[in-house]
């Protein structure tokens, strides 16, 4: 326990009297020591309730696992031993820097006072790995008022915290990519593509290069060929896990962000019967898995991504994705999920990938952060605010750059805001397949 503002209130006004009586009236000593006496006796008097009516018993329920950048909620229990709950709660937790809740939460239990109550706090995962939740500290208010009460509560639990799949467990990419048609287990994706899949009578709106008019002739009525996408195909996905891909974005770090997006794309590439590798670098080459068949490469890479660190080096784009091209034997489709400072420290980068793009297909992934857009345009003009505003528009424009130049040299590039940049990927791979652009 510990004094309440209330209290210490309440002692400074007795103290400040007890000088003033002390000087201006000496012979009234015996009323204000009988007034520090009823002080004393409410403080004990307090002290003996909140010890008799307010034993509390404390149980928790969290979950083991979580995903990277979402909540999870520790549930908190709490049952009156005796008496009835205080009215007002404050609980605040013990975490590690990776685990992010609010500083106070305030649990109200109003009617519920006498019966068991359960509450609960969000926890957002910023980060992967295995971490623990150690303590949580109540206070609330004692019965007369004058003191705070404040217990810790251990919890001593462990979460481990996984990359974020939850788009292939809500079947949200299934939706996207490849629909059951019509009850059928083949599921394909259509579109201008060269393997040939069935003929199909003609209709008023189909495109006529797609008829074919040797079996028209046989037949004695048009038919066309219906094609769907190539498959087989190899996809790569590569993850850069250097010391920028270390930096938060909207609260979760890039290479965090890279590998969910990475999972949803190996998951989407399965479904569309491609093949899948992975390949991780960051100052130098770091591990490959050659490309397998996407529904069993999917568990291979969601192993490989949950135990990715996150590294301090620079990141060496020449050195890492020369020895992916000596990797790789057939013509791929490369993700590449990486970051660059400015148009200086890029140029080895596209230099890299110019020449790797000249055998394989390449989609480089990067994520735009909002708070640049937020210092380019300021809401309140000061000598900082145009100094840092200036500064941010200069890294916007070679950004840019950047970016134009390598489309220019064919590769596909992505510029995508953090929450968008799974859809906008799968979206992207839905493109490449449905055009043969691989």
């Amino acid at each position: 326990m510990r004094p309440s503002s209330s209290l210490i209130a309440l002692v400074l006004i007795m103290t400040a009297l007890t000088v003033l009586t002390a000087v201006w009236r000496p012979g009234v000593d015996i009323v204000i020591m009988g007034l520090w006496g009823i002080v004393g006796i409410a403080v004990l008097l307090d002290i003996a309730l909140s010890v008799w009516s307010k034993r509390i018993e404390i149980a928790f329920d969290l979950p083991s696992r979580g995903f990277v950048g979402h909540n999870v909620q520790l549930s908190v229990e709490l049952s009156p031993h005796r008496g009835a709950l205080p009215l007002k709660m404050e609980a605040r937790l013990d975490l590690e820097p990776e685990l992010v809740a609010q500083d106070v939460t305030t649990f109200d239990h109003g009617a519920n006072r006498k019966a068991t109550t359960t509450s609960s706090m969000d926890i957002l995962l910023t980060r992967r790995g295995v971490f623990k939740v150690e303590t949580i500290w109540l206070k609330w208010t004692s019965r007369l008022k004058l003191l705070e009460v404040v217990v810790r509560a251990p919890i001593a639990r462990k979460i481990t915290v996984a990359p974020d799949i939850s788009p292939v467990l809500s079947g949200a990419i299934n939706t996207q990519i490849l629909p059951l048609e019509a009850g059928s287990k083949d599921m394909r994706l259509s579109g201008q593509g060269s393997e040939f899949h069935q003929l199909r009578e003609f209709a008023v709106g189909m495109d006529t290069r797609s008829i074919d008019w040797k079996r028209s002739a046989r037949m004695r009525s048009l038919v066309v060929r219906d094609l769907t996408a190539e498959r087989n195909q190899q996809i790569i996905l590569c993850v850069d896990s250097g010391r920028l891909m270390a930096e938060k974005i909207a609260g979760i770090a890039k290479l965090d962000r890279a590998i969910n997006a990475a999972l949803a794309t190996c998951w989407a590439a399965g479904q569309a019967g491609d093949l899948v590798g992975f390949y991780n670098f960051d100052s130098r080459p770091r591990l490959f898995l050659p490309a397998t068949p996407g529904r069993a490469a999917f568990t291979r890479v969601q192993s490989a991504c949950a135990t990715l660190r996150y590294e301090a080096h620079e990141t060496n784009h020449t050195l890492g994705l020369t020895y992916l091209a000596g990797q790789l034997k057939r013509r791929s489709l490369i993700i590449i999920f990486s970051d660059f400072v400015d148009s200086t420290t890029a140029e080895l980068m596209v230099e890299t990938i110019r020449t790797l793009a000249k055998q394989h297909f390449i989609v480089y992934i990067a994520l735009s952060d909002s708070s640049i857009k937020t210092l380019i345009e300021p809401d309140i003009l000061t000598l900082d605010s145009v100094a840092r505003s200036v500064a941010a528009r200069q890294i916007s424009q070679e950004r840019r750059t950047v970016l134009e130049t390598l489309s220019r040299l064919g590769v596909m590039c992505l510029d995508s805001t953090p929450e968008a940049l799974t859809s906008d990927l799968i979206g992207r791979y839905i493109e490449i397949k449905s055009r043969e652009m691989l």
